[in-house]
């Protein structure tokens, strides 16, 4: 009877993952990314600015 073998056992460390080598496409890409989030934060940013949309007159009950 081992006492002190109870328990989770902790996991084995993962080697780190080399960088990988980018090339013209892979950046190129990444900055279209980049900029398509900024439009859509810009969007958004824009659209919390503003009231709700479409409303018009009373609810009817």
């Amino acid at each position: 009877m081992a006492g002190r073998e109870g328990g989770k056992k902790k996991p084995l460390k993962q080697a780190k993952k080399a960088k990988a080598e980018l090339d013209e496409d892979d950046i190129a890409f990444k900055q279209r990314q980049r900029e398509e989030q900024k439009a859509l934060k810009e969007l958004q940013d824009k659209a919390s600015k503003k009231g709700p949309l479409a409303v018009k007159g009373h609810k009817k009950s």
